[in-house]
């Protein structure tokens, strides 16, 4: 009995160190395998990881090439718009270039047409001068030129008496040689300014200096007409009043001076554009 109940104690002993080893055994393959699945867990977070850089760069690789198609689509519009915009500039460099030379010429006629009215002021300039001064005082009579016209200004006192507009018998002499002058270019004009000084005037004839300076030019005007033969439609009869005093009104010989007839020899203003014009499409 008691062999019996040994051999039972033995193999029931036999029997729980063979489960138990067994159980640890499992335990390590368990264990083992729970770490090989935390690692596979830690790779595959790792690969998802690594799927959605490569997804990004993938997306930023795709936008940058639609970028660059869109850049090569506007690269290409603007090569053919400078193409455009070359042979534009090509065309408007010659349009620039066909004006300065048109531009060229009609300066090239501005200055051939000044040459000419200069050299023709200057010759009328010489006879004035030339014949005025025959007995006259140069302080009685200016002669000047000034670009395309000759101006002649002649002081009061062989003109008219003070505050007056009628011309005096003196004055005759001096305009006729004036008047041959004019007739002697029928292609200029003429005007007659009337000038005085600063003092105010006011009688039955006249009402103020407006007037004596008018009535003044239209006495020399027609006196150039009707005595000395200068055809009208050349002349202008011009009022300056006190307005345009030489030097100031503070002294009698200053006031003598204001006190003037001024005779301006000159182109006629359409015939003087008409040669320009002349010029310019030669």
């Amino acid at each position: 009995m008691k062999k019996i109940s040994l051999l039972l104690l033995t193999a029931i002993l036999v029997t729980s160190c063979v489960a138990k080893k067994d159980f640890v055994d499992l335990q390590t393959k368990h264990d083992k395998a729970k770490t090989e699945l935390v690692d596979t867990k830690t790779n595959l977070q790792k690969c998802l990881l690594e799927i959605e850089k490569e997804a990004a760069k993938s997306f930023v690789l795709s936008e940058q090439v639609k970028s660059l198609k869109e850049d090569k689509k506007v690269a290409l519009k603007q090569v053919e718009n400078l193409t455009v915009l070359t042979q534009s500039s090509s065309d408007n460099i010659k349009n620039v270039i066909s004006q300065l030379s048109e531009k060229d010429k009609y300066i090239n006629g501005v200055r051939q047409a000044m040459t000419q009215k200069d050299s023709l002021n200057l010759a009328i300039k010489y006879h004035l001068t030339k014949n005025l001064t025959d007995g006259i005082q140069d302080k009685d009579i200016e002669v000047n030129v000034e670009k395309t016209v000759v101006f002649i200004s002649i002081s009061d006192k062989l003109l008219f008496r003070s505050a007056s507009y009628n011309v005096t018998e003196n004055a005759y002499g001096v305009l006729e040689k004036i008047a041959k002058v004019i007739n002697a270019q029928p292609e200029m004009e003429v005007m007659i300014e009337g000038h005085t000084d600063s003092r105010t005037i006011k009688t039955e004839f006249l009402q103020d200096n407006w007037d004596l300076s008018a009535k003044r030019a239209t006495s020399i005007t027609r006196i150039l007409q009707y005595k000395f033969g200068v055809k009208p439609e050349r002349l202008i009869a011009a009022a300056r009043s006190q307005y345009v005093p030489l030097v100031e009104n503070d002294t009698p010989e200053n006031m003598s001076k204001n006190r003037r007839t001024k005779i301006i020899i000159m182109p006629k203003l359409n015939q003087f554009f008409d040669l320009l014009e002349q010029d310019a499409t030669n």
